[in-house]
């Protein structure tokens, strides 16, 4: 039997954070639950069945944490909080919710936004030598690097480096002007990209002038030993075996490393096989290393993204 029942909000903020730009998080919570919601002013209407109707609501209050703060909702956020009611785990979903990672400069609130992303940053924070894999868009380098400059910014470690393969940096860069560095500068970007969040961009240069942050090729941390350093290789599924090996034994005191990559999105030649998935086979027991494996539940981008990496994983199969 059908009804009906409000939800009277806050204010408009929470009403907007509820909503989604274009309603779109209302639409996704309707195809959750079953229900039908529409927002008139403050006013949330859920009607439907029963059953419809109640899971709805509890869907609604169990992010109140986020939407009451005027805090945009992704849709990560809702199927995490869907899964957290099926599988009685609402105690977690409230810790992950109120465990503020860090803030940006411009105010915006970081966490984890699923339960592997919570576990993510548990091991970034403990662990010697962590691998995050899985598709774009699910945190891998963001909150890595997020939790380093966080590190960084309160003396735990002394410098942050960032590293990727330059699997481009052949023929196709050769052409362009500059060094080695300026050539491999826009693969990198996506780096640069997350520390202006943290640190304003204006001081970056300083500090990496200074070696405390430093932004380079793999080929760049060959013959070295990195000591009392946060150490992120990205794209890491586009190394060599060889690659693999000689970043990983880079590890020095007082160091900490995060391998990220996708193995599904290989730029290597057809013959030769990622290091990435080789260390994965190699190191899967060896006590002291977590492997955090995402997939397309744990996509924190745009919807559409999420629909993509579903679709793809769904055709590998």
């Amino acid at each position: 039997m059908a009804g009906a029942f409000t939800i009277q909000l806050p204010d408009i903020p929470s009403a907007i954070a509820l909503a989604g730009y274009g309603e779109a998080n209302l639409k996704f919570l309707s195809q959750q639950t079953g229900a039908t919601l529409v927002l008139r002013g403050q006013e949330l209407l859920i009607t439907g069945t029963e059953k419809q109707i109640d899971l709805a609501t509890r869907l609604v209050r169990s992010l109140e944490k986020i939407w009451s703060k005027g805090n945009d909702i992704s849709t990560a956020d809702i199927l995490t909080a869907r899964q957290a009611l099926d599988t009685d785990r609402e105690g977690e979903l409230l810790d992950l919710q109120q465990d503020i990672l860090a803030k940006t400069r411009r105010s915006q609130e970081i966490r984890a936004k699923t339960f592997r992303q919570k576990r993510y940053i548990e091991s970034l924070r403990k662990c010697d030598l962590t691998f995050g894999i899985g598709p774009a868009g699910t945190g891998k380098t963001y909150l890595a690097v997020v939790v380093a400059v966080q590190q960084l910014l309160s003396n735990k470690f002394e410098r942050l480096i960032l590293t990727r393969p330059a699997v481009e940096a052949g023929e196709k860069l050769g052409f362009l002007p500059g060094d080695l560095q300026q050539k491999v500068n826009p693969y990198l970007r996506p780096l640069y990209d997350a520390i202006n969040e943290f640190i304003d961009p204006e001081k970056v240069p300083n500090l990496m002038e200074r070696g405390i942050i430093e932004v380079a090729p793999l080929a760049y941390m060959r013959g070295r030993t990195l000591n009392n350093s946060f150490i992120i290789v990205d794209e890491a599924q586009n190394t060599t075996a060889a690659q693999m090996k000689m970043v990983l034994t880079r590890l020095g005191f007082g160091s900490r490393m995060v391998i990220t990559g996708d193995i599904t999105q290989t730029d290597l030649p057809i013959h030769q096989q990622s290091g990435l998935i080789m260390a994965v086979k190699i190191l899967k027991h060896v006590e002291g290393i977590a492997f955090c494996e995402f997939n397309q539940k744990d996509v924190v981008r745009h919807p559409l993204v999420q629909r993509i990496v579903a679709a793809y994983e769904q055709h590998e199969k």
